[in-house]
């Protein structure tokens, strides 16, 4: 919402410079908080389905919405912003005319870091609550909800926008050269497009299906064995389902003298110290087997799959 107020107000005062001036960077500014805008509302959008109630049809529900539209963002930007700046910028060199009214451009440009510049501060703080001790780049790589890395690597990109915008139309006055203001131009076409890559990567692998963090499975793992009834993972599978939902799929190894009564109270205990473990493993499937050191010896479970989460046994 912070983002959107203030892509909104510059995208205006920035548009509104631009006829003044008749600057190309401005221009492409201009575009470029127009985008940054739809990219806020298609992420609210996003939140908003994301919300619905379970269906027969979407049995999971409908979590993955918020990674479908936080796609759709790293289009928008790629395409609406980057492409459109790139093309600006390829008139203004080809075509050059001289800036008027320098000092809108200038003032709005000003205006435009500062504001930027509050709502970069305010998705830090969103961020820093969820990134614990992690670095800014694993940050981003590995956030299973995709708004803060959005907005985080948008405003980036806006105020480092900003700053060459301001450059090349600060270069195009001290020079008398407008040559200047269609390099900047360029240079912000660039600088969108390798960010709406990154974005394009990062939530293709959310869409793909992620499994739980690191973390996430240790606990998981050391909530599933109780060492009475339920003896070790034989081997797990998780995937989230959307930012706050997990699934989680395991076969365990119970002890072959207990009965089925005992086995279905083990399971739904294991169930119960998964949640309250992890909170976010909402659906979760837990399916009994005889671990067999025989078989474990002859060499992994004929289920697991390449490139899957490590088992934690084998065999069964």
């Amino acid at each position: 919402m912070a983002a959107l107020a203030a892509n909104l107000a510059i995208a205006v005062a920035k548009f509104v410079a631009f006829l003044f001036s008749g600057s190309s960077s401005m221009l492409a500014e201009s575009v470029h908080s127009v985008a940054d805008s739809g990219n806020q509302a298609l992420l609210l959008v996003g939140g908003k389905k994301a919300q619905r109630e379970a269906t027969p049809q979407h049995p999971f529900g409908y979590g993955r919405e918020r990674y479908i539209y936080a796609f759709l963002v790293s289009i928008v930007l790629f395409s609406v912003g980057g492409m459109f700046a790139l093309y600006e910028g390829y008139e203004k060199i080809k075509n050059p005319h001289e800036l008027e009214h320098w000092y809108w451009p200038v003032g709005v440009l000003v205006f435009a870091i500062i504001a930027e510049s509050f709502s970069f501060r305010t998705a830090i703080k969103e961020s820093n609550t969820l990134r614990g001790r992690r670095s800014w780049k694993e940050f981003v790589r590995h956030a299973k909800a995709p708004e803060l890395p959005v907005v985080l690597l948008e405003d980036l990109g806006a105020l480092v926008g900003l700053v060459l915008a301001l450059g090349g139309v600060g270069l195009a006055l001290l020079t008398g050269d407008s040559l200047w203001d269609g390099i900047g131009t360029l240079c912000i076409g660039v600088l969108l497009i390798l960010i709406a890559l990154v974005l394009a990567a990062e939530t293709k692998s959310l869409l793909l299906g992620e499994s739980a963090g690191a973390e996430e499975t240790r606990k998981i793992e050391a909530a599933v064995v109780d060492g009475d009834t339920v003896t070790r993972i034989i081997h797990m599978r998780t995937l989230h389902l959307g930012p706050e939902e997990l699934l989680v799929a395991a076969k365990i190894a119970v002890r072959h003298e207990e009965t089925a009564t005992e086995i279905a109270t083990a399971i739904d205990a294991a169930e119960a110290r998964i949640r309250e473990a992890v909170p976010i493993a909402r659906v979760i499937y837990l399916e009994p087997d005889i671990y067999s050191e025989a078989e474990a010896a002859k060499g992994p479970d004929p289920e697991a799959t390449p490139g899957g989460p490590t088992p934690s046994g084998a065999g069964h």
